[in-house]
């Protein structure tokens, strides 16, 4: 294949890519598109920081004292702020210790690749993020297994088999690491991982344990903990992966945990040591973000009234909103035609919802994902709430 055959194949290939929309204001309880006010009902804002007073006015005082730029965290950019971050990280999780990185996507494959090599054991999900997936091929693992979709039972079938594996020594003569990886919320339908069977069956087995918990920081447990503080299991996970662009509405993800652990990581971790550390203005936000949870959990009970009013008047209405134990609700449509112009007669009401279709969910999956969040007014939810059933009566689908 020639240069010019190859650009003309990647062209034929981006025809058929969908362009997202532009978002041309902040995003509140509305957003603006082609001028155009909308209802966000489907960003993961869940506790609607993204706008909030006090993350911008402490953006604003940071980079008046401090700058905008940072640094590689080995060399000159560990900065006091990162240093403050990380210990608010740890307190509001209840873990001894934690690492930022500039991703979640990042801390994901920190975690995997920095702990196991070659000839250790990873045993993921079916369905867990494709960061995870990435990050588990990035670590070489020759061993692999997978559980099917939250299933306690067929987890313990592979750690039967991992344990088999493990009774040979690696070629160092050590013995095999073995790793549970699981998603805590998984994003496309809402579920939970069933974490104190995992947790039960990795102390049977001898595993690490690990979970991806993005979308439960800020939305689960006490004071927005998370997934593990939601099954009261703090201290007996290993490695938590947290986002800190999904609730605290910034960016940059961590790694919390044992001392130990993340001082091992803080040391091995390339994702750390050849990355520019997060900025002044990412850091700052990030960090008033855990304190407004630190001080009070009224925002997380309110997001939770709000999914609480969504998800009942959707179920009277007749829609399936699938198995959610969480702010993400998906309004299951099957056929992803009907999804495509669900979503655009949604925003012709003003509402944006964005449809999810293969290959994000199999081919007969496709929905509507909403989430509300909790910046939004009950008067918000009952114009949405008025649209979906306008738009569903049209297609036909209740």
């Amino acid at each position: 294949m020639n240069v010019q055959s190859y650009y003309k194949k990647l062209q034929e290939i981006n025809k058929l890519a969908v362009s997202p929309r532009i978002i041309e204001s902040g995003q509140g309880a509305y957003l603006t598109i082609n001028g155009k006010e909308l209802l966000n009902f489907c960003s993961s804002h869940y506790l609607g920081l993204a706008v909030d007073e006090r993350l911008k006015k402490a953006v604003k005082d940071a980079v008046d004292k401090y700058g905008v730029g940072t640094g590689y965290r080995t060399l000159a950019g560990t900065h006091v702020l990162h240093i403050e971050l990380e210990k608010a990280i740890a307190q509001l999780k209840g873990t001894e210790a934690a690492v930022v990185f500039t991703s979640a996507y990042m801390a994901n494959c920190a975690a995997i690749q920095t702990i196991i090599g070659k000839e250790d054991i990873v045993i993921s999900d079916e369905l867990n993020h494709a960061s995870i997936i990435d990050a588990i091929r990035l670590s070489q693992v020759k061993n692999k297994f997978i559980y099917k979709h939250t299933d306690a039972k067929s987890l313990e079938e592979q750690l039967k088999q991992a344990s088999l594996l493990a009774q040979t020594p690696k070629s160092d003569g050590k013995t095999p690491v073995i790793l549970i990886i699981t998603d805590g919320v998984f994003s496309m339908d809402g579920d939970l991982a069933p974490l104190p069977q995992i947790v039960k069956l990795a102390k049977k087995y001898g595993a690490l344990t690990m979970v991806d918990d993005a979308h439960g920081e800020g939305v689960l447990g006490k004071g927005g903990r998370g997934i593990v503080d939601h099954f009261g299991l703090l201290g007996k996970v290993d490695i938590e992966i947290g986002s800190l662009s999904k609730a605290f509405s910034t960016i940059g993800g961590f790694i919390a945990g044992k001392k130990t652990l993340i001082d091992f990581y803080n040391q091995k971790a390339r994702q750390r040591l050849f990355s520019i550390a997060l900025t002044i203005p990412d850091t700052a936000a990030a960090l008033e973000a855990v304190r407004i949870l630190q001080e009070s959990d009224a925002v997380v009970k309110k997001l939770w009234d709000n999914v609480s009013y969504i998800k009942s008047e959707f179920k009277k209405l007749g829609f399936d909103v699938g198995h959610s134990q969480t702010p993400i609700t998906p309004v299951m449509l099957g056929d992803e035609e009907i999804a495509k112009k669900f979503s655009v007669r949604l925003f012709e009401e003003g509402i944006f919802a964005t449809p999810i279709v293969f290959p994000m969910v199999a081919k007969d999956k496709a929905r509507i994902r909403v989430i509300p969040s909790a910046i939004h007014s009950k008067k918000d939810l009952d114009f949405a709430i008025k649209a979906f059933e306008k738009v569903a009566k049209e297609l036909k689908v209740l």
